[in-house]
């Protein structure tokens, strides 16, 4: 049987919003919702679904419902986006080769930017302009004038950046400490951008609402450089300014292979349960 994921980031986390999302989603037959994870400061929220060839249809109600419900102009949050639906990526994880996935979700694209009147951005597999495959690019370039698809601007829903990915991890580690200069720097010491791991991309954020400074990340390639590696790291540059990491964070799913040789708990993962393994939920 196909199957698909679907990972698609809100800039919400309103929980009337998100559950009318969600209900958008699980309208359709073997269509599943596996997980929802908020952030409060980030004011995102990001749901991974997984289905057979439905997903396109649910993926089109999701964005659909945000662009109703959610207004980019007022938004405030702290992590970068370009629109109430920010980034919709899929993965194939059975059934489905790469180019027909890729195949499908340039028309899902047309179809959201056509109905919808929404700005949309090729990434990564999907990106048919080279700038445009990284999606750090895309939102570097935020006033970009000409989308894929769709009009040049849409004010209440903004721009959505869509395609076709490799399974990613996004791992966040939070710092003992309020001063967000060393979650910059140690952000910057360790993405791949400036010279740092392989595959990783990193930023630092202030997490008002804890009085934190968290450094977040995306792992584009576990493969290539997982969690516990990520993990030490941070953790011997962040004891060269006298500070402590006091825990991680997984958002959404991730493969058990990502967190190397270290355990759940040796990467002080405060909110981890078994159903945030990819492969346990199907």
């Amino acid at each position: 049987m196909t199957l698909i994921e679907c990972i698609p980031n809100f800039s919400e986390t309103k929980e009337t919003t998100l559950n009318a999302i969600i209900n958008s989603i699980e309208q359709f037959d073997e269509v599943k919702v596996l997980d929802l994870h908020k952030d409060i400061d980030h004011n995102r929220s990001v749901i991974t679904f997984i289905g057979n060839e439905n997903i396109f249809k649910a993926a089109y109600e999701a964005i659909k419902t945000a662009s109703e419900l959610i207004d980019i102009s007022k938004h405030q949050g702290k992590h970068p986006r370009i629109g109430s639906t920010d980034v919709l990526p899929f993965v194939a994880l059975k059934d489905i080769s790469e180019q027909e996935l890729i195949k499908k979700v340039n028309d899902l694209a047309q179809k959201i930017a056509k109905e919808l009147n929404i700005p949309i951005y090729l990434y990564e597999k999907s990106a048919i302009k080279e700038n445009r495959k990284n999606l750090a690019d895309i939102r570097n370039q935020e006033y970009l004038k000409e989308p894929d698809f769709g009009p040049k601007e849409n004010l209440k829903a903004g721009k959505t950046a869509i395609g076709v990915r490799d399974i990613l991890v996004a791992y966040n580690i939070n710092l003992q400490t309020s001063d967000i200069k060393i979650a910059n720097q140690i952000a910057k010491k360790i993405r791949e951008s400036d010279g740092g791991l392989k595959n990783i991309k990193a930023l630092g954020i202030m997490l008002k609402n804890r009085n934190l400074a968290q450094v977040s990340m995306n792992l584009t390639d576990y493969k290539v450089t997982n969690m516990e590696e990520v993990f030490h790291l941070v953790e011997k540059l962040a004891k060269e300014n006298q500070v402590e990491i006091l825990e991680s964070e997984l958002v959404g799913l991730s493969p058990k292979a990502a967190m190397g040789n270290m355990t759940a708990e040796d990467l002080k993962i405060f909110n981890f349960s078994e159903k945030k393994i990819l492969g346990n939920n199907y």
